[in-house]
């Protein structure tokens, strides 16, 4: 199409040659260098919203890159010759039936996707360019679409909007620039944008309107793909942040309420000092189903238990209140450690939602200073005693869920007063920096023998083990035998 020259306005002077030629290789390298990150992005989980809208972009990008690639060589090759077969009168025949349909270009190429037209006012004259009538699958023997014609060939709720645009065009002088869609005789829909201007003849009347179309249907798809991807991150994120208060709420409410220390027997002598603490990982979003709890069983002893359930989330703290309620009301009525486990065991493994967990299990006697434990594949508690630590031989046991018919051993270890008495899970010694096993729990002995209170003991290892560097949540419960 001819350029035109507009009122008060100079003709445009081509660009230099070496500065497109460098333009197009500083464009190359980048559409390279997204492509590459385009490779990298190959999504292996497809049910994974990030990933895809991470891929989504990518290909956008691309598609930006090579039309940008594309129109820079337009611009080094010049303006194209017009095709002499590509005006018609608007309301003529078509042209010769010799003329055949133009052949399409290679996919994917920005010449399949840019046409140009021109209607003259003053001859009703239409030209178009050869790229036109493909994008709009019209051989050009048909001829091109005048104004009035062409509304026929775009979908009915977007034809206002065209009819608007050229209006405001020809009678206001405004330059056009906007979108819609059209029907070819294929059935296939395209989406077109259009930008044009009025051409003005020597007494500022407008004498003719030229337009640039584009066929830009496969970008909006790759938009509205983005789009869509864009939203579903944003949904699954919202899900993420929801069960992440939910599950830390039920946490909340189901571990025991008491901060600080807490005397149990409250009456009596013998009674123990008792303090715990939770500590997160270093990815706060990370709630597991670690537990501890403490409470005064009606007949004066005392319940002391942790444990942790596999997984994350809402199931594992619902599991966890589950497995916390279970066993507060077994030890209630009465039952030892060792056939509260078989019991828990058996509660595990025939929930809905099966799960393994490790648990510890402690039921201390004031009058006879006698401690009854047993557990369930979980770390043995630590017995600190004039400035020296140790862990308790274990009894047998394996983890809750893991085996059907077990039964769980139970040992009774006579405490004294000022023993310190340490039941942790297992996320507390397995950090990211380093393998801290018990050994760095027993290294804490004598600053435990110089503690006055469980509350200060568990300061102590929160100093200790209450890292970023954590990799999952734990929980650590003091008992402090007193005089």
């Amino acid at each position: 199409m001819p350029s035109h020259l507009f009122a008060e306005r100079p003709a445009p002077q081509p660009p230099e040659h070496d500065a497109v030629d460098a333009l197009i290789h500083r464009a190359r390298r980048l559409r390279g260098d997204v492509d590459a990150v385009r490779r990298d992005a190959v999504i292996v989980d497809e049910d994974d919203p990030q990933l895809r809208w991470r891929r989504a972009l990518c290909e956008l990008a691309v598609q930006h890159l090579d039309d940008l690639d594309a129109h820079l060589g337009q611009l080094r090759a010049g303006v194209p010759t017009q095709s002499t077969g590509d005006a018609a009168p608007a309301s003529g025949s078509a042209a010769a039936s010799g003329r055949d349909a133009l052949p399409e270009s290679p996919p994917g190429s920005l010449l399949s996707r840019v046409g140009s037209a021109e209607w003259n006012l003053l001859t009703d004259e239409v030209s178009w360019s050869d790229e036109l009538y493909r994008i709009f699958g019209r051989p050009p023997g048909t001829g091109p679409l005048s104004l009035d014609e062409l509304p026929s060939v775009l979908l009915p709720e977007d034809q206002p909007s065209l009819t608007s645009m050229v209006t405001d065009c020809l009678v206001d002088g405004r330059p056009i620039d906007g979108e819609f869609r059209i029907l070819r005789p294929d059935g296939r829909m395209r989406t077109l944008h259009m930008m044009g201007e009025p051409v003005l003849d020597a007494e500022g009347c407008t004498a003719s309107m030229w337009a640039v179309l584009r066929d830009v249907s496969e970008l909006r798809r790759s938009e509205r793909t983005v789009g869509r991807n864009r939203d579903s991150v944003c949904r699954q994120d919202h899900i993420v942040r929801t069960e992440h208060r939910l599950a830390l709420e039920l946490r909340e409410a189901v571990l025991p309420p008491w901060r600080g220390s807490l005397r149990l027997p409250r009456q009596g002598p013998g009674a123990m000092d008792i303090a715990a603490h939770y500590l997160p990982s270093e990815s706060s979003g990370l709630i597991g189903g670690d537990w501890y709890d403490a409470m005064e069983l009606p007949d004066g002893r005392t319940l002391l238990t942790v444990g942790d359930l596999t997984g994350h989330g809402i199931p594992a703290t619902s599991a966890m209140a589950m497995m916390l309620g279970a066993l507060r009301g077994m030890a209630v009525a009465g039952i030892g450690p060792g056939p509260l486990m078989g019991h828990l065991n058996q509660l595990l493994e025939s929930s809905m939602q099966p799960a393994l967990g490790s648990a510890l299990c402690c039921r201390f006697d004031p009058a006879t200073g006698v401690l009854s434990w047993a557990q369930a594949g979980h770390p043995a508690p630590l017995l600190f005693r004039n400035g020296t630590g140790r862990p308790l031989p274990p009894p047998d046991g394996v983890l809750l869920g893991a085996a059907s018919g077990v039964a769980y051993e139970q040992e009774d270890v006579p405490l004294l007063p000022g023993d310190v008495l340490v039941l942790h899970t297992d996320g507390l010694t397995r950090r990211g920096d380093r393998g801290a096993g018990p050994e760095a729990l027993l290294d804490l002995a004598p600053r435990f023998a110089h503690a006055r209170t469980a509350q200060d003991c568990v300061r102590t290892v929160v100093e200790g083990f209450g890292g970023t560097e954590r990799p999952d949540d734990a929980c650590v419960l003091i008992a402090r035998i007193g005089a």
